[in-house]
């Protein structure tokens, strides 16, 4: 990398500088329907930094019917906002790139499990905790800061790089596809999610749905005639739990994935059931979510799902509970290996780092497969250290934020190339 140093020292000279700009993002609260502030906040600062800033909205993008669309459960499309500031070069010469992270953060859960107020993030020595700090906006500032360093050494990236700030990642990945759909393409993309310095090689994909349980309801006199649908719901738990179980044996047999223990996972995030405590009730309410491994597709997860309800509902002799599909509906990936993309990333790594970069399989999904599977984008998901991702006291660790920023300065210098300032002035 052509003055890798000079970068390198603009990276550490303006670390105080980044960190209070990440203690800036993660204050706000931007879950899901309030991530507006956030970034328009965001378009303020790449605009500053002298890109092109296009806003639009989900519903602006027009994504109804494109392969990875997931549907939407209640959000208003028409307020999610999505943010693309574009670096276009005065002389274009190297490769284009997505540098792309996503801002809307899970719900920080219960305020008295945290050491403080989870959108006041704190700063301990080296390590900065708030909901939303290491999932992933750490990542938002590590792409920002790099360029930053870039243009601070005397030199800008010599093709097009479109850095995209989205929503939705946490529940359908419809803000990385609406970025698609509004027509930004490029031939490698980037996503700085916290990974422990690997870069992800597979990732599970992941199918949401809404299972209402149906009982029977009566006065608590009358119970023996009556079936609670929250007792009930716990026999359809228990099929889940044995429908991931089967697909766990599955795994045993994928390439990517015979070597994680138990990968698939089936969860309910959210339950409700009843309407008076005095009533047995005739209906319960659960949000589930299960893994998807390479190689199966959607549909058979979710034939699968409606099988193991009517086997349920058959057993104890009720009404097939409703399926509704209220999510992610979001497909394994696979990152194909020996691309230029990966390559060039693996020297970045190695020139900060001293060592081989990494792979792993992740049991999880990210944005990467909406750019990797349906538009053939090389799509790229590495990034540092923290810990605590939706859970409280989330935290990011301040020395690997500055790791990887100086690993995606040398990614951007070696795939975009670089040219110096002086010679454009000149010009």
């Amino acid at each position: 990398m052509s003055d890798g140093s000079h970068i390198d020292d603009a990276i550490d000279a303006g670390r105080d500088l980044q960190v209070d700009w990440l203690k800036t993002l993660a204050g706000f609260p931007s879950t899901r329907g309030h991530e507006a502030a956030c970034q328009a906040w965001l378009a303020g600062e790449l605009s500053a930094r002298g890109l092109a800033v296009e806003t639009f909205s989900i519903a602006e993008a027009g994504i109804d019917g494109l392969a990875g669309c997931s549907p939407n459960d209640g959000a208003d499309y028409a307020a999610s906002i999505q943010v693309v500031g574009t670096h276009t070069p005065k002389t274009e010469s190297g490769k284009s790139l997505i540098l792309q992270g996503h801002i809307d953060v899970v719900p920080p859960g219960p305020d008295e499990d945290w050491d403080h107020p989870p959108f006041a993030p704190r700063v301990d020595g080296t390590r900065m905790s708030g909901r939303g700090v290491n999932d992933m906006k750490v990542g938002v500032a590590e792409m920002v800061f790099a360029f930053d360093a870039i243009a601070a050494a005397g030199f800008e990236p010599a093709a097009r790089i479109h850095f995209q700030t989205v929503s939705e990642e946490e529940c359908t990945g419809n803000g990385a596809l609406a970025t698609l759909a509004r027509g930004y393409r490029a031939e490698a993309c980037l996503i700085p999610e916290s990974l422990g310095d690997k870069l992800v090689r597979a990732q599970l994909g992941s199918v949401w749905f809404r299972l209402t349980v149906k009982g029977r309801a009566a006065h608590l006199m009358d119970a023996n005639a009556a079936v609670s649908a929250i007792f009930v719901a716990q026999d359809y738990i228990a099929a889940y739990q044995g429908l991931a179980d089967r697909y766990n044996d599955r795994a045993t047999r994928c390439e990517h994935y015979a070597h994680v223990p138990s990968p698939i996972g089936f969860s309910v995030g959210k339950i409700a059931g009843g309407d008076w405590v005095g009533s047995v009730p005739a209906r319960c309410v659960m949000d589930c979510r299960i893994n998807v491994l390479p190689g199966q597709t959607l549909q058979e997860v979710r034939t699968d799902i409606q099988a193991t309800a009517e086997k349920v509902t058959e057993t104890l002799g009720l009404s097939v509970p409703d399926i509704d599909w209220i999510g992610f509906q979001a497909e394994a990936y696979v990152l194909p290996p020996g691309s230029e993309a990966e390559a060039t990333l693996a020297q970045a790594h190695e020139g900060v780092f001293g060592s081989q970069l990494e792979t792993f399989s992740l049991t999880a999904t990210s944005d990467v497969r909406q750019y990797g599977l349906y538009y053939d984008i090389p799509a790229l998901c590495y990034g540092g250290c923290g810990g605590g991702s939706h859970a409280a006291n989330e935290w990011t660790d301040l020395d690997s934020m500055i790791r990887t920023t100086k690993v995606i300065a040398r990614f951007i210098a070696n795939w975009c190339g670089l040219n110096r300032l002086s010679d454009i002035s000149d010009n």
